[in-house]
């Protein structure tokens, strides 16, 4: 700013009185002080709403985004990965990688692990949905029982190959599932972790005979028919919950996006996708 512009500025002080300066003649004359140079303008509150989501809740948030876009005027962008582990894609990772994120969904417990390692507002967190573990085949294969706890025993010893994600159902499958079985030793060696795609396109091109993860990742998959849930005797639900990334430059959208996906008009969309919707609290 030259000199003179600073006499001019000065004058400008000097002549308007404190109680002249009404909200119109600040925002007037702050605005002439920007042309000027000597000020700048914030952003206007407006821009896309960035979402990072697990494969459980995928279907169902594809769905509803549109609708949420068109009532709400914002763009939203999603990046895709599993609630937790190292593979580059996965949650944890792309927000250690400090990807943009206004809204994280995944399984309940890793995102409580977020909140605790200050990545996630505390208190922000949303149930959104309980999700089912199951099985698929390739399309057209023989479908194996897996009605009871001894039928699906009998079917992961007949299997020549099975495949299981790297998420929350994967990790119950390994850690916990064979060991219950009794057969973890003679099943592990035949399984195999799926990094960054879904189990269902695995099976689906043959380089597994039988799949297991959420239900709502499997239904979706082309090319392979969907067995059904593991007996409740060794179910493992998983509540898939929404929170505010500590990072979020929109956290009024965020807010409002969840509250949308949350919305009892949301719920026979989820429903439809093999999860359970849980309401508002």
């Amino acid at each position: 700013m030259t000199r003179h512009d600073l006499q001019e500025t000065h004058a400008v002080k000097a002549f308007v009185p404190r109680s002249a300066l009404t909200r119109r003649a600040a925002l007037a004359l702050a605005a002439s002080f920007a042309l000027a140079g000597c000020v700048s303008t914030p952003p206007a509150a407006t821009g896309d709403i960035h979402v990072m989501t697990s494969g459980g809740f995928t279907a169902a948030y594809n769905e509803l985004r549109p609708g949420f876009e068109r009532s709400s005027g914002r763009s939203v962008k999603t990046a895709y990965g599993a609630s937790m582990g190292a593979a580059s894609d996965s949650i944890p990772s792309r927000l250690g990688r400090n990807e943009p994120a206004d809204v994280v969904i995944l399984a309940r417990p890793a995102l409580d692990a977020l909140v605790a390692q200050g990545q996630v507002v505390a208190g922000s967190q949303v149930d959104l949905v309980r999700s089912s573990i199951g099985f698929a085949v390739r399309k057209g294969a023989p479908k194996p029982d897996i009605g009871t706890v001894d039928a699906l025993k009998r079917t992961l010893l007949a299997a020549p190959s099975i495949a299981y994600s790297a998420s929350a159902s994967g990790t119950y499958y390994e850690t916990e599932l064979l060991k219950k079985l009794g057969i973890e030793d003679q099943v592990k060696p035949k399984s195999k972790r799926i990094l960054s795609e879904r189990v269902g396109t695995v099976v689906a091109r043959g380089d597994a005979a039988l799949g297991l993860q959420q239900v709502s990742e499997l239904l979706p998959i082309e090319g392979i028919d969907y067995i059904g849930p593991l007996p409740a005797e060794v179910q493992r639900v998983t509540v898939f919950s929404a929170g505010i990334a500590t990072a979020s430059k929109q956290p009024e959208a965020a807010r409002q996006l969840i509250r949308y996906l949350n919305s009892p008009a949301a719920a026979p969309t989820i429903a439809k996708t093999g999860l359970e919707p849980m309401p508002a609290r």
